[in-house]
């Protein structure tokens, strides 16, 4: 089997359930031994490495059904030449190669005079996939923006010399993610943090024939050399900002690189959706974040309850469940995850509560919300989320129900009062 030529580019995410269809998309197209490797140096620095790195591989395991090595390349600068050497051995080994969070400044200094950037080429350039996101992806390009030092330490903006990776397939553009960044709330936080202010003084400092290209959170861009064809990939738009003024492209959209080799030419730009691509586009996940999945599924289960319908109350909190592994992995999502949990542990209560309100026959009545409440039980036993299972317990408890495992399967009943 061909090797397909594919650059990835993600603009968060990449460890969410929102780019889960582009990750399997790639995974179609490499052979079922392929070899994924997980560039880990971006993160290098926190105290917490090894813990994203474990995620990332649980995500591509659970998700993509891929077994995804970690290059072990925290700290290529202080680590023994032997251990440095294994790593970059697995990055020459692999199909895919895929890095996400962390400090772009942090990883070009570790990589600055390593053959890292050469072996990305070479992957490009013979065969293999190079997906990379959030902070990683800032490295990409000509240059590179050095978001922790400007928005965390309050230093003037300036560039960093980048990877310039895109520069060897001819696309002279500097590449910012979280394009459409929106947690400042009152505050300009698009652009990478930047907002439009600083963004306006650093495109002044660039070469005339550099562009920013940028990519909005949980979107992508594929870029199938082979097929000299990109497409935009997830929930938002790819930007082309020349000097200020900006040109969105859509995400399903399939257009010739060479618009972005030449951002400038109208003839180019013409061409958008005209070329087959061999990259087709991934299917879009509603939810953009736990947050937004959690509120749109208490709506639900708020509903079922309304209408009495039982199913699909628990469909709805355990789709919840579901979600909040899915999200486990993306880093970004530590608060979505308390306040996730904390709307299941209502939908538990509401439930219990459900099954005794206003009923007349409490066996053939109470016996339906039971057996959901039993089969949620089962399903966060299996998950091995005791804390829930306990939950469970407690509230069947308060409501008179003893629930008791056998060997035949568990049984039920109400409890006597003394």
């Amino acid at each position: 089997m061909t090797i397909p030529r594919i650059l990835v580019i993600m603009g968060s995410g990449e460890t969410a359930p929102t780019m889960v269809p582009t990750h399997r998309l790639i995974s179609r197209m490499l052979p079922t031994n392929a070899r994924a490797t997980l560039l880990d140096t971006p993160y290098g620095f926190q105290e917490n490495a090894p813990e994203l790195a474990s995620k990332a591989v649980e995500y591509f395991n659970t998700s993509i059904n891929m077994k995804l090595d970690v290059a072990g390349l925290t700290q290529l600068v202080e680590t023994d030449a032997l251990t440095v050497e294994r790593g970059l051995q697995l990055v020459a080994d692999a199909h895919y190669v895929f890095a996400g969070p962390g400090s772009p400044t942090y990883a070009l200094r570790q990589w600055s005079g390593s053959p890292l950037a050469g072996l990305l080429v070479k992957k490009l350039r013979d065969g293999g996939v190079v997906t990379f996101a959030s902070a990683a992806a800032l490295t990409l390009g000509r240059y590179t923006l050095p978001v922790y030092e400007i928005y965390k330490a309050g230093a003037n903006p300036y560039w960093l010399e980048g990877l310039n990776i895109l520069g060897e397939i001819g696309v002279n553009a500097v590449v910012i993610p979280h394009y459409n960044n929106a947690e400042g709330g009152h505050h300009d936080t698009r652009f990478c943090y930047m907002g439009e202010r600083r963004l306006s003084v650093m495109e002044t400092e660039l070469p005339d024939d550099v562009y920013v290209l940028g990519v909005d959170e949980h979107t992508g861009i594929m870029l199938d050399l082979d097929a000299n064809s990109a497409t935009v990939v997830g929930k938002g738009v790819v930007s082309l900002r020349l000097r200020g003024t900006t040109t969105e492209i859509a995400s399903g959209e399939v257009f010739s690189i060479d618009r972005l080799r030449n951002p400038w030419s109208d003839a180019v730009a013409s061409t958008v959706a005209a070329i087959p691509s061999s990259v087709p586009t991934a299917v879009e996940t509603v939810d953009s974040n736990l947050r937004q999945a959690t509120d749109r599924l208490n709506d639900a289960f708020a509903a079922a309850l309304t209408e009495g319908n039982a199913d699909a109350a628990a469909r709805a909190a355990l789709e919840l469940d579901d979600a909040i592994a899915g999200w486990s992995a993306d880093t970004l999502q530590s608060t979505d995850a308390e306040y996730a949990r904390s709307v299941l542990r209502s939908m538990v209560t509401r439930l219990a509560g459900a099954a005794t309100g206003g009923l007349r026959d409490p066996r053939e009545v109470v016996g339906p919300f039971v057996q959901i409440l039993l089969d949620l039980r089962a399903q966060v036993r299996a998950d091995k989320r005791f804390d829930l299972s306990d939950m469970i317990r407690d509230r069947f408890a308060e409501i008179n129900v003893e629930v008791r495992d056998t060997p035949q399967g568990v049984e039920w009943g109400f409890r006597q009062e003394d």
